[in-house]
């Protein structure tokens, strides 16, 4: 199948991400967002991060200009009706995405694949809300989009061998590594990375050490880019936690269950380099 055009459902942090690396590989893209105010900060995000892009030699003005040409902001779903490919980056929550599958189902050609960014909910679930169940997967990018190389292609139950092809074909289209996971709760990356993070702030919680120690002693000892509490700040708390709840009412491990002090901080809504406040202070 050719995909020209693609779809992305939500222009947050992950959505404008996905919709700038979509556009700077060719494709014309159209995204939605619930009000305008949303869907300009999204588009002014894309057009910031664009700009550094040039900046630093990553691209020139002239890419800039034309990937910025293809990129069309609406605020009604019905204009996803000349999609191809979308891409569904909403809030984690099963219930919103399953009525946004509902929907694309019956506005987006036959022929179209229906993916989500999600990093937890299954994918099997949100196929169950469409007549093309084995057209619906997984397409986890990771923040920064526009920077990291990795995607998880997720396959779920029902997912056809041909839409696992197209849409690894596409993540190389983009400049992106696939690596495919079957439909299991956390994937790959974080099913492993997760349960280090609560890890990390259960031993914080319990004075192992200061969380200035913590992360020193993994970025020096371990060759790792952040430490776990940076990295959780960056990741976003609540983010953090909701994957968390995921994980173990999944797979009821004792481990996986989120530290009070993670659940506090995130109900004082220190989130977070987002909100300026959470293991440090931004």
């Amino acid at each position: 199948m050719d995909i020209r055009t693609v779809g992305v459902i939500g222009c947050g942090q992950m959505g404008s991400g996905i919709v700038e690396v979509v556009a700077r590989a060719g494709y014309e893209v159209w995204v939605l967002e619930v009000n305008d105010e949303l869907l300009q900060k999204g588009l002014s995000r894309v057009q910031a991060s664009m700009a550094r892009a040039v900046k630093r030699g990553k691209m020139s003005e002239a890419e800039k200009e034309a990937a910025w040409k293809r990129i069309h902001g609406t605020l009604n779903l019905d204009d996803f009706h000349r999609c191809d490919l979308v891409i569904e980056a909403a809030v984690e929550r099963l219930e919103v995405k399953q009525d946004i599958f509902r929907q694309l189902d019956e506005i987006t050609p036959d022929h179209a694949l229906l993916a989500s960014n999600t990093s937890s909910i299954s994918l099997t679930a949100l196929a169950a809300a469409t007549q093309r169940p084995d057209r619906v997967l997984g397409l986890h990018f990771f923040n920064p989009a526009p920077v990291m190389p990795l995607v998880e292609v997720v396959r779920a139950v029902t997912t056809s061998d041909e839409t696992v092809e197209i849409a690894r074909a596409f993540a190389q289209s983009l400049g992106k590594t696939p690596v495919l996971a079957k439909d299991a709760p956390g994937f790959i990356v974080n099913r492993l990375l997760v349960p280090y993070l609560i890890d990390a702030i259960r031993a914080y919680e319990q004075g192992l050490a200061s969380k200035e120690d913590i992360d020193t002693a993994m970025k020096l000892g371990a060759n790792h880019p952040m430490g776990p509490l940076e990295l959780s700040d960056f990741i976003g708390l609540d983010t953090l936690l909701y994957v968390a709840e995921v994980l173990y009412e999944e797979l009821a491990e004792p481990r996986l269950a989120p530290p009070p002090l993670l659940r506090r901080m995130v109900a004082a809504g220190h989130l977070g380099r987002k909100t300026g406040r959470g293991f440090y202070e931004y």
